[in-house]
């Protein structure tokens, strides 16, 4: 996240907005503890009469939402600022809510697809999903549950707590199920602990695709997934537009346009695997 941050900064000052010049950020973070203290810091940051508040999140968006009407809120990356209830629709947002959709939901599907193509015969997938998912969770379950029955693959839901025991636990039950590939829902719990969850991947050498390329940072096989430091980069433009008059029901909610495949051949021969030639012709990095 901080590495996102640094790249809507720069492109800030790219655009002449400098920190402690002509612009001042106050900067909250929710650390994983909550859709309440999300709540929390979303009232605070109102209270401060801020002239506009950047979201990182659909979620983290929609507790601002909620705190204000009026103070105009731009969201670096949503999965689906409609489905989440954040704007209208994309060509007109209406209210005080615009930004950029990552479009993760969506690509979840496209991440299933390349997990049957990347494991010969591979007939059930291990999802780890938060438990009794609710809200983004449910809206990538509606995506992911036709998507498998078309692949034909089985998937096995496995309701997952966020922590070291909980995943620990979400892991030995896939194999017990008989999974031979593992991805999870999108969420920002999940990658909180996506160093966890690598670890895990490689003890049990189960072949796991992730939605961000952080994971593979930490050593994941492969990734598949927008390009968050594009987004983040091109929310610095709105919050340039907002702030010199433009109203955001103006600006129509973007999609991601670049995205990134990265395959790590490190991590395959750590759980003797064999990525097929044609999925490495497809990614757009192949680490070595």
């Amino acid at each position: 996240m901080a590495v996102l941050v640094d790249a809507f900064r720069q492109e800030l000052r790219k655009l002449g907005w400098i920190e402690g010049k002509n612009i001042t950020i106050e900067y909250r973070y929710a650390e994983n503890k909550g859709r309440e203290r999300v709540s929390e810091l979303a009232a605070e940051l109102v209270r401060l009469k801020l002239d506009l508040i950047v979201a990182t999140t659909g979620p983290s968006a929609l507790a601002a939402k909620g705190a204000t009407t009026t103070i105009p809120i731009v969201i670096a990356a949503s999965g689906d600022p409609v489905g989440e209830g954040l704007v209208a629709s994309l060509a007109r947002p209406g209210g005080n809510v615009t930004g950029f959709s990552s479009l993760s939901f969506e690509l979840a599907t496209k991440r299933l697809e390349i997990l049957k193509d990347a494991v010969p015969k591979l007939a059930r997938v291990g999802l780890l999903r938060p438990l009794g998912s609710g809200g983004p969770g449910n809206l990538q379950l509606k995506e992911l549950r036709p998507a498998a029955v078309y692949l034909k693959l089985k998937l096995e839901e496995i309701e997952t707590p966020f922590d070291a025991k909980g995943l620990e636990i979400a892991f030995q039950t896939a194999k017990q199920k008989q999974v031979k590939a593992i991805m999870t829902t999108i969420q920002r719990q999940f990658f909180a602990e996506r160093k966890r969850i690598v670890e895990l991947a490689e003890k049990y050498r189960l072949p796991a695709i992730h939605f961000q390329k952080e994971f593979v940072d930490e050593g994941g096989l492969m990734s598949y997934g927008a390009d968050f430091d594009d987004l983040y980069r091109k929310a610095a433009h709105y919050v340039d537009r907002i702030l010199k008059g433009t109203k955001p029901a103006d600006l129509p909610v973007q999609q991601a346009m670049k995205f990134e495949f990265i395959i790590s051949l490190p991590a395959a021969k750590r759980i003797g695997y064999t990525v097929p030639y044609e999925l490495l012709a497809r990614a757009n990095e192949v680490r070595k």
